[in-house]
């Protein structure tokens, strides 16, 4: 399959072995039911498998509502998969999965969401920082209006949220950032963590700039996701977002899915130049 043939949003790719593995979100459905997960496999970012499910949400009963932001990331020798789920309360909430395997099965793994009680969250992404393994999400607009972006400790084996929540900024703070909303929320998504090659810390994120989605940056002083930080200069405003960055043949790439519409997004990579106080599109 080629990129345009993938109809997925919030691509996450997982290189190792000079295999790319791809996950996303199912976007046919999107925001009923996605019912699971599936993974692409290939070597040229070009062409793919056809996809393979690796988790049946429908098995355990997590099928009820958003499947949503799939990512994979390698810890401790087993990979793990964070996800957003409808939960019991009926807010949506991060759950971890847990696999030997990139190519799944995966199975439940954390006691439940890994989030605050009560919140609404979504898009949770995985960041270890002096050998201390986070959770880095998003506190849903739905919920509280103006969404924000928060971080908080998880246990050592990830398998339940520790500590209490930190907030980091809402969506509304950046100057360049608007409603695309006529009751005025301000969108949070897509947090994802970087450590550049002179060891910055730098944060991507989505929101909405002028009606499009964009993709947005921070980056943090001295390192950690503790200290202050500050908004940079968005990456792109054309309609794409909610992304990520990695490494295949000594190149970076950013992939997020494009265009913000129901039924026609898909897959995009793009090359990255890494500046060490920044990363920029080439």
């Amino acid at each position: 399959m080629k990129n345009s043939q993938i109809n997925i949003r919030d691509p996450f790719v997982l290189c190792e072995n000079g295999r790319y593995y791809m996950y996303g979100t199912r976007a046919s459905g999107f925001g009923i039911k996605t019912a699971g997960f599936d993974v692409y496999t290939g070597t040229d970012l070009e062409e793919w498998s056809e996809p393979r499910e690796i988790f049946d949400s429908a098995k355990y009963g997590m099928n009820k509502g958003s499947n949503w932001a799939p990512e994979v990331h390698k810890y401790n020798g087993a990979y793990y998969m964070f996800a957003t789920f409808l939960k019991p309360d009926g807010l949506r909430g991060t759950y971890i999965l847990r696999s030997d395997s990139p190519e799944g099965p995966f199975e439940p793994h954390s006691e439940g969401a890994v989030i605050p009680e009560g919140w609404e969250c979504i898009d949770g992404t995985f960041y270890v920082e002096n050998g201390e393994p986070y959770i880095v999400f998003c506190h849903e607009h739905t919920q509280i209006i103006d969404g924000t972006i928060c971080y908080m400790r998880l246990s050592d084996d990830l398998r339940r949220a520790q500590g209490e929540p930190v907030t980091l900024f809402s969506a509304s703070s950046p100057h360049y950032v608007s409603s695309p909303l006529s009751d005025s929320h301000y969108v949070t998504d897509g947090p994802f963590m970087y450590r550049t090659k002179t060891g910055e810390l730098l944060m991507l994120w989505s929101t909405f700039i002028n009606g499009n989605y964009a993709e947005c940056l921070v980056r943090f002083e001295g390192g950690s996701i503790k200290n202050s930080f500050r908004h940079l200069d968005p990456m792109t405003n054309d309609d794409g977002g909610h992304g990520m960055l990695f490494e295949a043949d000594g190149r970076l790439y950013l992939t997020f899915h494009r265009p913000n519409t129901s039924g026609s997004e898909h897959p995009v990579f793009i090359p990255v130049e890494d500046c060490g106080d920044t990363v920029k599109l080439k």
